[in-house]
């Protein structure tokens, strides 16, 4: 019989919020994005045929099931749930959503280790250079949770289950298996944690919201030469809107002069200057 689905035993709800929780943006037509205390989750679709891009925070579950009635009626269900990468703000209600729902879930085949009980992440780290968030770090779960069969590798030829137009794009630096998802026909991105509009080390920032085209959250990310060249490879698609896991939506200049100023001096915004996980060498 396959073992329960479980999180990991350190998995704990995380009181941190911002002045944009609770707040649903309808991007574009088909793209909905919308705040769980720190976090976004997408949906993406119409009321037929729809997923879930991400699961939020720990204890979101009856919320995001909310959000999902209020956008598409009661009793809709996503085909699927869709991950950019497993970290713990990222498939926090992801257990009650599978067992109320009963439906697939999606991840790169290197994030599955941690999404079936086997790995769990490194450790977040409460070191790196930047402020309170990073010191509240050791707080955040990293344990692997076990979605059993419910959880399955992204197709190997770049589709997105579900997400027609859409392509998954191998984003790795914050996680080994973290992916982005990109639609050539409106040059629509869904980042991730790849690139971030919050600096989200920064408590004060992180609770107002304040808007900053920032690398990947410092005190996860574990390989800065794989985050680098991310965004630079997120940065050639030129994408007129993208929204990240963190922080507003993007578009317009905001979005093409602040990803083009990350990618030029990403050595200096974004890759910290001490840590656990920096190579001094990249500096």
């Amino acid at each position: 019989m396959e073992k329960e689905l479980s999180y990991g035993e350190d998995y704990k709800m995380i009181p941190a919020t911002s002045i944009g929780s609770g707040v649903g943006i309808e991007v574009l037509p088909d793209l909905y994005c919308y705040t769980i205390q720190i976090v976004n989750i997408c949906l993406f679709g119409n009321s037929e045929d729809f997923v879930l891009v991400d699961a939020g925070m720990p204890g979101s579950a009856s919320e995001i099931v909310a959000v999902t009635a209020e956008k598409f009626g009661e009793g809709r269900k996503p085909k699927a749930i869709i991950l950019t990468h497993g970290h713990f703000d990222h498939v926090g209600g992801i257990i009650e959503l599978v067992n109320e729902w009963e439906i697939p879930v999606y991840a790169h085949e290197r994030e599955l280790p941690f999404l079936t009980g086997k790995t769990s992440y490194p450790e977040p780290d409460s070191s790196v250079e930047g402020g309170l968030v990073a010191k509240m770090s050791p707080l955040f779960p990293n344990e692997p949770i076990n979605l059993g069969s419910y959880v399955h590798a992204l197709p190997a030829d770049g589709s997105v289950p579900y997400m027609k137009g859409f392509r998954w794009i191998h984003t790795p630096g914050h996680s080994p298996g973290h992916v982005s998802f990109f639609r050539e026909q409106d040059r629509a991105l869904i980042v991730g944690d790849a690139f971030i509009n919050v600096k989200q080390d920064s408590l004060y920032k992180v609770i107002t919201q304040e808007e900053e085209v920032s690398g990947p959250p410092r005190y996860l990310t574990t390989d800065w030469q794989q985050a680098k060249q991310s965004v630079s490879k997120l940065a050639a698609l030129n994408p007129s809107v993208a929204v990240t896991g963190h922080g507003l939506p993007l578009s317009g200049d905001a979005l093409t002069i602040g990803l083009q100023n990350l990618v030029q001096h990403f050595d200096h915004l974004a890759i910290p200057d001490y840590g656990k996980y920096v190579d001094r060498n990249l500096h």
